[in-house]
């Protein structure tokens, strides 16, 4: 019988007509737009955006500590398309603000970084009292200080002294800027302000809040600061929510959140005539090696300074998402031709359907190493992770083929190493286990990358060292509990590392129930 006859071409266009529709279904639904009131136009400015005035490849960390004044130029013009004024935080390196900001017609809220050492806090006071008196017709306010007590750098006998002796040489209204709730546990310092400078940031509260109560809190919080401090104004000196990151229990970063929760904040603040500033201008990538993925994330626009949909129009939670599409049909159609023909119904079913779930693990990995990768040897980390991907997809696909001629050679050669690759698995698992575990505030959830293996080896374990993948199965499994009970029943997030964990850790089981064991 011609070989045409024995392939089972109906299941096999039907399964690879379901695998197409899977992928565009999948990659449509991470990207597509959503709609929501705007909250900035050309014609409707908003009050004050946090500005720092690094570029995507700088960082204030960075020896010698040298800023681009053609960048600050440009970052001022386009912030004065959407806001009346911006704040700073420290007056190294920006003398000349306070010049371009006049250019542009903006208002400045500057402020002096207080830390624990003397001499530089000393320079940074004097800086700061000579702008605001130099420049009376741009600088509305002066901030002594953003967040030292949360960092515990000095006392607040001392913020209180050093706010008194720059009260006592400028003539704008001086504030302290910290978290909410250090403003209640430090008295000393709410007298000696002009107007109190609070940060509400629901998604990094103790308590994280998700976005659909976080407007709430907010609003609670301003309410309750404006009683109990009357008759000082309140200022909402940073708020916001991040557009990437990992979730804290129901707080999930996303561009459509980010969108929403501005937003919404806009109209509310507005509807209640409250003074704000919205954290950040632009997203700064230098905050991820401190923070995490989400700490280089909450611009209103990205570090290109390109719109993020966040004040005006649709908003997409994955912008790239046709890039990614066609790179998912590109891997799928390679993985259908490295299998060529199928010899059965069962075969001729699975194998698209594996090699669309092959190439949307990959392609989500990419889009999560994209936005989370800090270092070079994390790059490293995240190719090698691709490698793996890329590795167990084709073996999975020459398994399900009929493997003649140079296919069941290569086949041979897969099916010799998989074990190896069964413990790259494990191994993996079982350090992103131990890490999200024990050190988990600001790592981003690997999901993506186990899925692929940890389904194909359930499916068809393979042999392996015993010992060694005894030691990663027990880890894994035993991470799975403590970390949903650190991470919270209502994070999706959780729950899909835990599943993917569960199926990691059954796939090791099964491959150690393999006979022969010898490598």
């Amino acid at each position: 019988m011609p070989a045409i006859f024995r392939f089972p071409v109906v299941p096999y266009l039907l399964a690879c007509l379901l695998a197409v529709l899977a992928m565009c279904g999948f990659w449509y639904g991470l990207g597509k737009p959503v709609i929501l009131p705007d909250a900035a136009t050309p014609t409707h400015k908003l009050q004050c955006a946090s500005y720092t005035p690094f570029d995507k490849d700088q960082s204030p960390f960075d020896q010698p500590f040298k800023l681009r004044p053609e960048r600050m130029d440009a970052d001022l013009a386009l912030l004065a398309t959407r806001f009346q004024c911006i704040r700073t935080y420290s007056m190294t390196g920006l003398e000349g603000i306070p010049a371009l900001a006049r250019k542009h017609g903006l208002k400045l809220m500057i402020g002096a970084w207080v830390n624990a050492s003397p001499v530089d806090t000393a320079q940074e006071i004097k800086a700061l009292i000579a702008s605001a008196n130099a420049n009376p017709d741009v600088v509305t306010a002066v901030i002594v200080g953003n967040e030292t007590l949360l960092r515990k750098e000095i006392t607040g006998a001392q913020l209180a002294k050093l706010i008194l002796e720059v009260k006592s040489q400028v003539k704008q209204p001086v504030t302290y800027a910290d978290v909410w709730d250090f403003w209640l546990q430090y008295p000393e310092v709410a007298p000696v302000v002009d107007f109190l400078t609070i940060h509400l940031l629901p998604y990094w509260e103790d308590d994280p809040r998700g976005i659909d109560d976080a407007l709430q809190h907010v609003e609670q919080v301003r309410e309750i600061f404006g009683k109990r401090f009357a008759p000082k104004d309140i200022m909402i000196g940073e708020t916001g929510w991040p557009s990437e990151g990992r979730q804290r229990e129901t707080a999930v970063p996303s561009r459509a959140n980010e969108a929403r929760f501005i937003r919404g904040f806009v109209a509310m603040a507005e509807q209640n005539g409250w003074h704000y500033n919205l954290i950040e201008a632009f997203d700064q990538p230098w905050k991820r090696a401190a923070e995490g993925a989400v700490g280089g994330y909450w611009g209103l626009f990205d570090a290109d300074r390109h719109e993020k949909g966040v004040l005006e129009g649709p908003v997409s939670n994955l912008a790239y998402w046709p890039f990614w599409l066609s790179f998912s049909g590109v891997l799928f159609v390679l993985t259908l031709a490295l299998a060529g023909r199928v010899p059965t119904v069962r075969a001729a079913l699975v194998l698209p359907l594996l090699a669309a779930l092959g190439a949307c693990c990959i392609g989500t990995w990419g889009e999560l190493a994209r936005v989370t990768t800090r270092f070079a040897g994390e790059w490293v980390w995240a190719a090698l992770l691709v490698g793996l991907n890329v590795l167990v997809l084709a073996h999975g696909a020459l398994a399900l083929s009929a493997r003649q001629g140079w296919r069941g050679r290569a086949f041979g050669w897969f099916e010799a190493r998989a074990g190896w690759w069964v413990a790259a698995t494990g191994f993996v698992a079982a350090v992103m286990m131990l890490a999200l575990v024990f050190d988990a505030r600001y790592r981003s959830f690997p999901t993506p990358t186990l899925l692929l293996p940890a389904v194909f080896y359930l499916l068809r374990p393979v042999r392996v060292p015993r010992r060694e993948i005894a030691l990663l199965t027990f880890i894994i499994g035993a991470g799975i509990a403590p970390q949903m009970f650190q991470e919270g029943l209502h994070s999706q997030q959780a729950w899909g590392w835990a599943l993917v964990s569960l199926l990691t850790a059954a796939a090791l089981w099964r491959c150690l129930r393999v006979r022969n064991v010898r490598m």
